[in-house]
């Protein structure tokens, strides 16, 4: 059938009036064809982007540019560990393998493993070492300095890693857990950094081996090999505990009312074939009749952290509400007690006003309640921590909670709600807040836009920057936010944050910062120099969404744009 956009001028557009076209004289059939041919041009208009100008922002897609060939080392520029503790540093670094490692300076006691990169072994005693990394493949070499320090102090970077619960909630089990470290390597997301792989809630059953602590539940047949297989990609292990007597998700936790620390809810079959609790095992206090389903008890941490360490745990999780600087400063013992140096990472809700004593005690501390996939959950969290600033640092870190992006659902995995904008605003708000940075989705099923948000060094960069400062706001208001942080080298990374519906163009002042000079600006997520300017930048940003740059002092001749 011939189309009727084909038929002569004077069968398509009769005249009327005064020589306009009259639609009314086509044929009914050819009327309605042009309504159903006019409407679904209408459609397609309406979902199109409006024209790119220089004052409306593009709509994101993958920013991030693809890594190349040649060898590139990524990840933090210090890392510690304490005296005479297991010692291991997977190098990551991108490019074309085969690759070769090497590392020149390394302290005695330490063995590198030049086709891995794997770093293993102890250094007896304290001690600040400046060493070189270096990668070579066929494509070309490369180095990056690296400190390692031996001290009292570990995890001087935030960690990276994931989690199971956003994702598997209490349908977690062992074969779940070693996918998601097989992705880490698999996605290349280990290349960049990204390191501990961490059971949370629900893989405890009832107290036994040679230290009374908790064992795993039938969901975990072998937590002593998921360790070691965890350890032999070069990544690390965490595990989730409690003080309480039942966990949030109703297993076995870090205390008793028996002393021998067998649990009454068990010995009465109140339980599944996990050893998860069915029906109330609440006591009775004998003091006040009151009912006590987590506690006070008798506390059985060090039995814990001494099993932990037997395991090769090298993270504990560490939960439970209302946090209380008696059960923190137990655990902590226990801890260093162990042999073995854990990060402890505290959760939840922890009380500001004993922020001294987590920083004290522990490696990070939850300073909210659970994230949820939302805009509103992750801004009321994440554009809310000013008050907690000044207790971060190396080794201690706020924790403003889990990442949620990919496919999280809490044991039904989904797609995250979060628009693209909106994941771009959060993985670079909780870079500039020296956050940990734990993922919570099936990394296996990871798309290639949620690999590219995790992968760029430049943006990840400012999250493990060696000084460890939060970045703070220097403007905000209801609908939009300015961030601002220091850096270890001298510049400054600034997050221009869109929090309203709209498009906003939105600048930073260098007065702001306490600069002076003309300054370059670099793009961080398109990993591109936007040019040098007098007096601040602005640039048009996406609703809920974000531009990540990087301020740097000129020290050459350049141009220096005018606004």
């Amino acid at each position: 059938m011939k189309s009727f956009l084909s038929l002569p001028r004077d069968r398509v557009q009769p005249e009327g009036p005064e020589g306009h076209f009259d639609f009314m004289h086509f044929p009914k059939v050819v009327r309605r064809l042009v309504c159903l041919v006019c409407l679904t041009c209408t459609a397609g208009y309406a979902q199109a982007a409006p024209a790119s100008t220089s004052d409306q922002p593009a709509m994101p897609g993958i920013l991030t540019p693809p890594s190349g060939p040649a060898p590139l080392i990524h990840g933090p520029k210090i890392y510690g560990e304490r005296p005479g503790a297991p010692f291991l540093y997977a190098i990551p670094a991108t490019g074309d393998r085969p690759m070769t490692f090497s590392v020149s300076g390394l302290p005695p006691g330490l063995q590198l493993d030049a086709a891995t990169g794997k770093i293993t072994g102890s250094v007896g005693a304290a001690g600040d070492y400046s060493v070189t990394l270096h990668a070579s493949n066929a494509r070309g070499a490369t180095d990056r300095p690296f400190r390692i320090v031996i001290g009292d102090t570990i995890e001087l970077t935030p960690p990276m890693g994931w989690n199971s619960w956003n994702c598997w909630g209490r349908a977690v089990d062992q074969d779940k857990v070693l996918k998601a470290a097989q992705a880490l390597v698999s996605k290349g997301l280990a290349n960049h950094g990204w390191t501990y792989v961490n059971i949370d809630d629900g893989w405890q059953g009832p107290r036994g081996g040679k230290h009374n602590g908790i064992q795993p539940n039938p969901k975990f047949p072998d937590i002593k090999r998921l360790a070691d297989d965890i350890h032999g990609m070069g990544l690390k292990f965490g595990i989730y505990s409690t003080p309480w007597v039942v966990s949030y998700a109703g297993y076995v936790g870090g205390a008793c009312f028996n002393q021998d620390g067998t649990y009454d809810w068990i010995v009465a079959g109140k339980h599944n074939q996990y050893f998860n609790k069915t029906g109330d095992v609440s006591r009775k206090d004998p003091v006040t009749g009151k009912a006590i389903p987590y506690g006070p008890a008798i506390s059985f941490a060090t039995n814990d952290a001494a099993q932990f360490a037997d395991w090769g745990v090298d993270y504990l999780k560490y939960d439970w509400y209302l946090n209380d600087v008696p059960e923190a400063q137990t655990m902590s013992d226990a801890l260093r007690k162990s042999g073995r140096d854990v990060v402890f990472s505290m959760s939840n809700s922890a009380p500001f006003e004993h922020a001294a004593d987590w920083k004290r005690l522990t490696n990070s501390w939850r300073t909210t309640g659970d994230i949820e996939d939302t805009w509103k959950s992750m801004t009321t969290i994440g554009f809310n921590q000013e008050k907690w600033a000044p207790f971060a640092g190396p080794g201690h870190w706020n924790d403003p909670d889990m990442l949620i992006v990919g496919n999280i659902g809490w044991g039904k995995p989904k797609p995250t709600t979060l628009t693209r904008d909106e994941e771009y605003t959060h993985i670079s708000l909780w870079c500039l807040l020296s956050a940990p940075l734990m993922l919570g989705c099936e990394v296996d099923k990871l798309d290639d836009f949620t690999v590219s948000l995790l992968s760029n060094d430049e943006v990840i960069d400012v999250d493990q920057d060696a000084r460890g400062v939060e970045g703070l706001p220097v403007a905000k208001d209801k609908d939009f936010a300015v961030y601002a942080k220091p850096l270890d080298d001298g510049t400054y990374a600034v997050g221009l944050f869109n929090l309203s519906s709209t498009s906003k163009k939105l600048a930073v002042k260098w007065a702001d910062l306490k600069l002076s000079a003309p300054q370059k600006v670099r793009d961080l997520w398109r990993q591109k120099d936007v040019g040098a300017f007098p007096d601040g930048f602005s640039a048009p940003v996406n609703p809920h969404g974000v531009m990540l740059i990087r301020v740097t002092p000129v020290t050459e001749n350049v141009v220096v744009k005018t606004p």
